[in-house]
């Protein structure tokens, strides 16, 4: 007899489908039980509002933990950049999977790269759309700094929406996430991968969390296997980071930590972080390095050090003005 297929809640977005199936698929493979995918849809897929004046925070999330206490769906898969920092007692991250490329990307006309762009028309501006303060603060701080004239856009909608927009011409270029590109495999539309020097990820950018009951152990234990250590240390980092600025998704904070290795051997974890004014004209950044965390608390505590020297530095200021 066939076991029960197991039930994942997923968004219904072509990249959240995307990634849930690639899940799904991996979660077949370590319960050897068939996985079906259960589409539900979120307050952040309906609305036009910018997601900066929504709250950003939980808009993805909330219909699909709704759905996971219910007991409707097994698990969940989310993108890791659009949970909450706060975890709710009733349900665990059970696996964050390995990262995907956690940078920035520029898709431009004529192919053009992010600095040629906007020397490309000297009396106009370049345009380019993003619905992320994030975004548009390290990118207007970087055009400031190198004498470059661009404006950038407010835009939502999904992948084709926003690439639609650069081919009819209204903007020069869009910034999304080199990770969703890749999962709906359109990377080649990519024209420049945006150095994390230039534009910090959002905290979690490129990683997947799967989530399920926590009363549910077996389910647990079977979903650990897709776990990846280093993955979940360094996301938890950047996330600890944002939850001690007390900033939600979708304030302008970026964040990356990353490994720093000696030939084959893993040594210290850094962590960088960023907030600024939308305008670019005022920015924290700074960073911090250690011991690879070996534990929740270390890593957390690795994020709340960095927070505690960025807002001596005049943080909290900053992350009042979102985007309107």
């Amino acid at each position: 007899m066939t076991e029960k297929a197991l039930r994942l809640g997923t968004r219904r977005s072509k990249l959240a489908m995307a990634q849930s199936g690639q899940v799904a698929d991996a979660v077949s493979r370590v319960t050897g039980r068939p996985v079906e995918l259960v589409e539900i849809t979120t307050y952040g897929d309906v609305s036009r509002e910018a997601l900066a004046q929504i709250g950003g925070t939980g808009v993805f999330v909330t219909a699909l933990r709704d759905a996971l206490v219910k007991g409707e769906v097994d698990f969940a898969v989310h993108s890791l950049k659009d949970l909450p920092t706060t975890q709710p007692e009733e349900l665990v991250l059970a696996a964050v999977p390995v990262r995907e490329d956690p940078r920035d990307v520029i898709v431009a006309r004529d192919a053009l790269k992010f600095t040629d762009l906007a020397a490309s028309s000297p009396k106009v501006a370049a345009r380019i759309g993003t619905g992320s303060p994030r975004r548009m603060a390290q990118l207007n701080a970087y055009a400031r700094i190198h004498g470059l004239d661009i404006e950038t856009v407010p835009i939502r909608g999904n992948v084709d929406t926003r690439i639609g927009y650069v081919r009819d011409g209204a903007l020069d270029a869009v910034v999304l996430a080199a990770a969703g590109l890749n999962r709906i495999g359109r990377i080649d539309e990519v024209t420049e991968f945006l150095s994390v020097d230039t534009v910090l990820p959002a905290p979690g950018q490129g990683a997947l969390a799967i989530e399920c009951a926590a009363d549910n152990a077996d389910l647990i234990a079977a979903l650990g296997a897709l776990d990846d250590p280093f993955t979940r240390v360094a996301v938890t980092a950047e996330r600890s980071l944002l939850a001690a600025l007390e900033a939600g998704c979708s304030a302008p904070v970026g964040a990356l930590a990353d490994l720093l290795a000696a030939g084959q051997i893993v040594k210290e974890m850094r962590l960088r972080g960023v907030v600024g004014t939308t305008d670019g004209t005022r920015m924290v950044q700074l960073s911090t390095t250690g011991p690879v965390p070996h534990t929740h608390d270390q890593a957390m505590a690795l994020g709340r050090e960095l927070a505690t020297e960025m807002l001596a530095q005049g943080a909290a200021g900053l992350m009042g003005e979102r985007a309107h």
